[in-house]
């Protein structure tokens, strides 16, 4: 398996180099030069299966001859064991024909995990094999840092340097990153949104001088292929669960980056029948902009009481592009970079290809914790912000009441206790046993100024071997 990028100028790849690279050379996301594709008998043939061998029957077309198939199994099984549900992504009812599958069982309360605690397993088993030692730069509207942090803080070649943008995420999502001790393990507040920080990723992976060849950085976000490869696994898991691949199934999913919902597509690509995939956003909504009426378009980012999705520039959606472009690099790199100046549009043949594939919904605040409260009311069953907007992005655009409409549950309650206030209830989610003392934890971080240098200057100075 080669991977090539989405802007066409740098070098194929295969699987190890992809993982310690995240962005390609020319600014683009590595993406599979072909995908595996799989019939409906052998899908069919894994019904039963527990869910870390479903994951290795979907991924390990996308690892191949990189890691040994006993080695890859063995990563599985310790990955999905740290789990605190036997099924690992349980599916919970809500009405007829309508679900929630949980994906916030992991150790950290977040869909991330799914990805994260498998990534950080990976990068040790290549570091190891390479005798290498990279920095993890990584930006973080919540969820993803305390993931990447609990994924790779045992990873012996690994510094990690989490940005979060300071006093926008939840305290819960701000203790489970910066109450992990480990001297190896360094949270960064900057003072600006999570656009400012996934910026200055992007901007040190492009030039890297400032760690003096020393050493290179490797990506924990969503652009790295390994977190998107790990996401297409709870699609094949909940149809199978369903009755799939024998009936379609419809998918609704709170995204802000664009990573979680394009491992959807990409699952239908392999073969999975997905008749329907819903793009849930908030208030910052640009997804839902273009796919409603063809115009990407930044606007100011707003704070909103679903912060994981406080996001304005969705950093997947340029693999969407390229697959929309015939996956034609120049294209997608000469569209972007017109984005970067102000609002673009696509061939409308392309927009319609797209509509197609995606509805979309923006759900603001009020009408999230009206859905808080219905919800609670109806089942006695308590939704967070996120997995609330994808609620109601499911009810309001599903097409088919006959075709089973899941919504992606990607964070627990606890997370966001103000919004579960906000919404009128008065109960109070608890935090699952193992984090019940979080706010007792000594936190540790670093408040910084919305600048770049200022920024890598710290990481120069605090990698380990500085």
């Amino acid at each position: 398996m080669r991977y090539i990028s989405t802007r066409g100028e740098a070098p194929a790849l295969g699987f190890e180099d992809v993982l310690l690279t995240g962005l390609a050379t020319d600014g683009g996301l590595y993406v599979p030069e072909s995908l595996p594709h799989f019939s409906l008998e052998e899908i069919r043939s894994w019904r039963g299966l527990p869910y870390s061998e479903l994951a290795f029957k979907v991924m390990h077309p996308f690892v191949d001859d990189a890691i040994p198939a006993d080695d890859f199994r063995k990563m599985l099984d310790e990955t999905y064991s740290v789990f605190a549900h036997k099924a690992v992504a349980p599916l919970v009812q809500l009405d007829t024909n309508e679900w929630v599958m949980e994906l916030f069982r992991g150790p950290t309360l977040a869909f991330k995990d799914f990805a994260l605690q498998l990534l950080g397993r990976l990068l040790d088993y290549v570091l190891e094999k390479r005798k290498q030692h990279v920095v993890i730069m990584g930006a973080t509207s919540g969820d993803t840092g305390s993931a990447a942090i609990e994924g790779c803080r045992r990873c012996e070649h690994v510094d990690i340097f989490i940005l979060h943008p300071h006093q926008r995420v939840s305290e819960v999502q701000r203790r489970q990153m910066t109450t992990v001790q480990g001297d190896n393990i360094h949270n960064i507040a900057v003072r600006g949104n999570f656009d400012d920080c996934q910026r200055m990723v992007k901007e040190s992976f492009g030039n890297q001088s400032f760690l003096g060849g020393k050493t290179q950085l490797a990506a924990v976000n969503s652009i790295n292929w390994a977190r998107i490869m790990a996401q297409i696994v709870y699609y094949f898991h909940a149809s199978l669960a369903l009755g799939g691949p024998d009936r379609s199934m419809a998918f609704s999913v709170p995204t802000g980056n664009f990573g979680d919902i394009f491992a959807g597509y990409l699952a239908k690509k392999m073969g999975l029948p997905i008749s329907q995939l819903v793009i849930a956003t908030n208030r910052n909504d640009i997804l839902h902009r273009f796919m409603s009426g063809n115009k990407y378009e930044q606007h100011q980012l707003e704070h909103t009481l679903s912060p994981s999705m406080d996001i304005m520039v969705s950093s997947n959606f340029e693999r969407l592009l390229f697959d929309l472009h015939g996956r034609d690099g120049l294209a997608v790199k000469t569209l972007l970079e017109n984005a970067a100046k102000g609002p673009v549009s696509i061939e409308d043949y392309r927009w319609k290809h797209a509509r197609k594939l995606f509805d979309s919904d923006a759900v603001d605040d009020k009408k999230t914790c009206d859905t808080i409260r219905e919800i609670y009311e109806q089942n006695e069953y308590l939704l967070d912000p996120h997995t609330a907007i994808g609620v109601r992005a499911a009810r309001n655009c599903r097409r088919d009441p006959a075709v089973p409409m899941i919504t992606l549950g990607t964070a627990h309650p606890a997370k966001f206790p103000d919004a579960v206030a906000e919404s009128g209830l008065t109960v109070e989610p608890p935090l699952p046993t193992h984090m019940a003392d979080l706010f007792e934890r000594e936190e540790r971080y670093t408040v910084l100024d919305n600048d770049i240098s200022g920024v890598q200057e710290f990481i120069a100075k605090h990698w380990k071997n500085a």
